[in-house]
């Protein structure tokens, strides 16, 4: 019945003195049926270069309540930290778990992990990206394609000097990919880059001043064609999206999408039981009130029934404009979608049920 099409809070993982943080994370359905819940623990401050494991949380009874402990997946390996999970199932039943490894403002690179007995163990490191420097991969962002390609939408930041506050903050957005279950690795050939004619006076995450339009922390998403669809946040007032036609290999230029945001990225994935496409972001077009100075609220969910021409029965998630949502995961659980996000800042991650049909009540 309608009335009973809510969004149920499931689980709010909070700081602590010793844990200031929580945040990025994926799901995925294990064989027994339980579902993993991957994530950044932070340790040693909630900074983007404080000390951070990879952590784990599971699921007995299809998401709707989770341990309260964590399990330790993989301890902190680089130099800062690892974070920025994503999970995915392969081809042959084996599960693999990717994350960034961030030793320096001119080291940061995604790599990955292979487990064949559901996640009690995990295999050697492999490196994703084959090009040195400081890439960004946000969580839940690695995909495999319907012909088995592995894909990973990075962003590239060069670094103009030696430390954080020396990064071009600009990104080139490109993705690297991997035809052999993640053995080996290769770079596109395109790198998009924002105009630079565009000027922003926008405080980044850091304080810094954003002089130039930017394409930071892109997504992918196969379409029903076998296109490839990019999007990344801006700071020039929408999310924008590119295409590929060969897998993710080479891509179109750049162009302003419809869903009119802040700088802060969204997340797409397709609902399986429909077809259409779900978007996570914070709506800034008016059709909902909205955080002002490019505050990372209200969160909003819409549909596409095009492949992300256009978007339609956009909802209302998170609705507090004092919060800060962002960094989503999407899960689909039989007829739910669980989802994640961070609120209050990046300290808190936060899980919900969502009915599929709540997505489409206009």
């Amino acid at each position: 019945m309608m009335q009973d099409l809510a969004i149920e809070k499931l689980m709010d993982i909070e700081p602590t003195p010793c844990n200031p943080r929580n945040s990025e994370g994926a799901i995925l359905e294990l064989a027994d049926g339980r579902l993993m819940l991957a994530y950044s623990r932070f340790t040693g401050g909630a900074w983007d270069d404080d000390s951070a494991d990879i952590a784990a949380r599971f699921s007995y009874d299809r998401g709707k309540t989770w341990d309260a402990h964590d399990v330790i997946l993989i301890p902190n390996e680089g130099e800062e930290n690892i974070m920025s999970v994503s999970l995915l199932r392969l081809e042959k039943g084996e599960i693999a778990l990717f994350y960034i490894v961030r030793n320096s403002p001119a080291d940061s690179r995604l790599c990955m992990r292979k487990s064949y007995d559901e996640g009690k163990t995990w295999g050697d490191k492999t490196l994703c990206i084959p090009h040195d420097g400081y890439f960004v991969v946000n969580n839940d962002r690695v995909i495999r394609l319907a012909g088995g390609r592995l894909v990973v939408p990075t962003a590239f930041h060069p670094l103009n000097g030696s430390t954080m506050d020396d990064l071009d903050l600009r990104g080139h957005c490109t993705c690297c990919y991997s035809d052999d279950t993640g053995i080996t690795w290769h770079a596109g050939g395109t790198e998009l880059a924002a105009p630079g004619s565009v000027i922003s006076v926008h405080p980044d995450s850091l304080g810094r001043t954003v002089t130039d339009g930017v394409f930071q922390e892109p997504g992918v998403v196969e379409l029903k064609d076998g296109r490839l669809m990019m999007w990344m946040r801006t700071n020039m007032g929408c999310q924008y999206r590119s295409y590929s036609t060969d897998g993710g290999e080479t891509w179109s230029e750049a162009e302003p999408s419809d869903l009119i945001s802040p700088v802060s990225p969204a997340s797409i994935k397709r609902i399986p039981s429909t077809g259409d496409l779900l978007v996570l972001y914070n709506d800034h077009s008016g059709r909902f009130p909205f955080a002002e100075n490019d505050g990372r609220a209200p969160l909003v969910s819409a549909i596409s029934k095009d492949d992300g021409v256009t978007w339609q029965n956009h909802r209302l998630v998170e609705s507090d404009l004092s919060g800060w949502y962002c960094y989503s995961l999407i899960s689909f659980v039989g007829y739910e979608a669980i989802l994640g996000y961070c609120v209050h800042g990046l300290n808190s991650l936060r899980l919900s049920s969502v009915p599929i049909e709540w997505f489409y009540i206009e």
